[in-house]
């Protein structure tokens, strides 16, 4: 541990951290579509270049190359088995050009990754992978670390738990990205990640990237006022500007400095650039700041206002939410039909069908989201399009597969604006090709956005900041019977439980023993179960079924039914396929909430069929 940068973290003097790595690389010619960590190895000499130009413009405190060197980054290069030899050579790469002029952090950024309660990454297996990075770091001897650039703060804790585990005391600074309007991706205002990295025991905290000078004077601000620890300012040059295929900054250099200055006399004990800085950014700010003289600006950091005693906020009820709500929590049966949106914008046919369930006596329409890739209505307005004009409750399937987090919070946001109450939420299959050639975003799984809809029910955003009054939803989630992983299958709904899953509905289930078995191994999760049922329509159908669609299982009886009936016509055989759905709920049904029907070609005369009482 360095004894001079503890002092200086103990004092209360302001000291000049360097500017960009990445920028500085690439004016001197390395392509974007390289691995910037690699260069460590492969070009030694430019990577030193790059840091003694910082220490010369007057940097106290350089970063290493390393900002995207654990292995889930280096991994897309083929490099995540080189982790520590990356993280070894820069460390002394950067230890080289400091000498005895400047301390040495080790730069360590995000994974790349969702981690839990958004992604399936646990933040153990987090922790673990920031640990090989941090045992480079601390090989190659840097005097501290510098955490930066991360928007979930819990992602940030599990990089300062392995510092913590492999470097133990040694400095930290850990900071986090905002907006210009002063909260993370995830909604998390400055305040409360200042506090968080404060009681973890992060000796520096602060802001950098995303933002220029402006923006961040704002934030510093409020994270001065928040938090005890000593606060760091990094800001890009202003916002890019896209120029040809080139994103350009801005802000001068000159600009910069006299920002670098008001955040310092805002509290900011340590400042410096990101995104589009360079040496001559460091040597104005340096100069302006007076760093080298024997006089350095000095300033008084504000005491932190004092966290609220406010009690956790709890959900609406159940019964309160929805009438499926009611259903569930009574433990009534529920009786659901899956429909698809149709093609093109005419919603008649859907309407059509949906009014027929509700005549029925369907308590509830489940709309699927975004199947065959076709040009269709999505789930979320279907499903407002239904109550509108029927009255009937509809449960819209919403996938992650389309939409990133921010847009995902937007559509559910919108939803409960417009009275949806109901909500099953799917990760998506892959997409299979279509006349679209489009890829899944995956930015989070059904698990991660469980989790989600769980902190819009208590009023709050993903970061923990207030939406206003509570959103209302019934969060139903997928289980499948018959994985072919079942121990996996069964982890992962345990994480959907303890998301706070209201309802769960299952894949078609044409072995009500093997489906009983599946139940007494998930029953001591308490979430009430619908379970899936097709009614084949043809020998044809259940065939495919059994050899073509993942984790549905038919057994060879029901192959038999349906070919012995199908020797008599295809009206023979869709009787049939419906008595085998029907006595498979009859089979199952003490042991369920409810059941969802769901059919070839989606016709729902033959769904309610299935439903309908003896």
């Amino acid at each position: 541990m360095s004894v001079r940068l503890r002092g200086w973290i103990e004092g209360d003097a302001v000291h000049v951290i360097d500017g960009a790595m990445g920028t500085v690389l690439y004016q001197r010619g390395v392509f974007v579509n390289q691995c910037y960590d690699e260069l460590n190895l492969t070009q030694p000499d430019l990577v030193l270049g790059v840091h003694a130009d910082y220490v010369r413009a007057g940097a106290q405190l350089i970063e290493t190359n390393t900002f995207g060197a654990n292995p889930v980054k280096l991994e897309a290069f083929g490099l995540d088995g080189s982790t520590g030899e990356i993280n070894v050579a820069a460390a002394r790469l950067a230890r080289q050009a400091a000498g005895e002029r400047a301390e040495v952090l080790g730069a360590i950024g995000p994974l790349g990754i969702r981690i839990e309660p958004w992604g399936p990454t646990s933040v153990d297996e987090a922790a673990a992978l920031f640990e090989r990075q941090v045992a480079g770091l601390a090989e190659g001897g840097v005097d501290g670390f510098m955490l930066e650039t991360f928007s979930d703060v819990d992602e940030l804790l599990q990089a300062l738990r392995a510092v913590r585990r492999v470097a133990g005391d040694a400095p930290v600074f850990a900071q986090m990205t905002f907006g210009e309007e002063g909260h993370t991706a995830y909604g998390a205002p400055v305040e409360a990640a200042a506090r968080a990295l404060d009681e973890a025991g992060a000796d520096v905290i602060g802001l950098n990237c995303s933002v220029g000078p402006s923006a961040m004077l704002f934030g510093i601000e409020r994270m001065v006022a928040a938090a005890e620890r000593p606060v760091s300012a990094l800001p890009n040059a202003g916002l890019p500007r896209d120029i040809g295929d080139r994103k350009i900054y801005l802000a001068s250099p000159e600009y910069m400095a006299r920002y670098a200055r008001r955040m310092a006399e805002a509290g900011a004990r340590f400042v410096g650039g990101c995104c589009g800085t360079g040496p001559e950014h460091t040597r104005l700010t340096a100069t302006l700041l007076g760093t080298n003289s024997h006089e350095p600006v000095r300033v008084a950091v504000a005491q932190p206002a004092e966290p609220g005693g406010d009690p956790a906020p709890e959900p609406p009820p159940l019964a309160d939410r929805s009438a499926l709500g009611r259903r569930l929590a009574a433990g009534r049966f529920v009786r659901a039909v899956e429909v698809t949106p149709p093609h093109g914008w005419d919603p008649s046919e859907l309407l059509a069908g949906a009014r027929r369930l509700r005549d029925a006596g369907v308590h509830t329409v489940h709309i699927v989201d975004g199947l065959a890739h076709r040009s269709r209505i999505a789930s979320l307005p279907a499903a407002i399009v239904i109550e509108r004009e029927l009255g009937i409750e509809t449960v819209p399937h919403y996938s992650c597969r389309d939409r990133n987090m921010l847009g995902m919070l937007s559509d559910l946001l919108g939803a409960a604006a417009a009275g949806l109450r109901n909500l099953l939420l799917i990760t998506g299959d892959p997409p299979r090709g279509g006349p679209y050639d489009t890829g899944g975003v995956y930015d989070i799984d059904s698990i991660g956005l469980t989790n989600v809809v769980r902190q819009l029910n208590l009023g709050l955003d993903p970061g923990g900041s207030s939406i206003g009054s509570p959103t209302s939803f019934v969060k139903g989630v997928a289980v499948n019977p018959g994985a072919l992983d079942p121990e996996e299958e069964i982890r992962r709904f345990a994480w959907k439980a303890e998301a706070g899953a209201d309802f769960a509905v299952t894949q078609p289930t044409f072995d009500p023993d093997a489906f009983l078995a599946f139940v007494r191994e998930i029953e001591g999760f308490g979430v009430p179960l619908l379970v899936g049922l097709w009614p084949p329509l043809s020998l044809e159908n259940a065939e495919f079924l059994a050899h073509e669609v993942p984790g549905v299982d038919v057994p060879p009886a029901v192959l038999e039914r349906m070919a012995r009936a199908q020797q008599w016509g295809a009206d023979a055989a869709a009787r049939e396929g419906i008595a085998v759905a029907r006595e498979v709920m009859g089979t199952v049904r003490p042991h369920v909430a409810g059941a969802l029907v769901s059919t070839p070609g989606h016709e729902v005369d033959r769904a309610a069929a299935v439903l309908e009482e003896p």
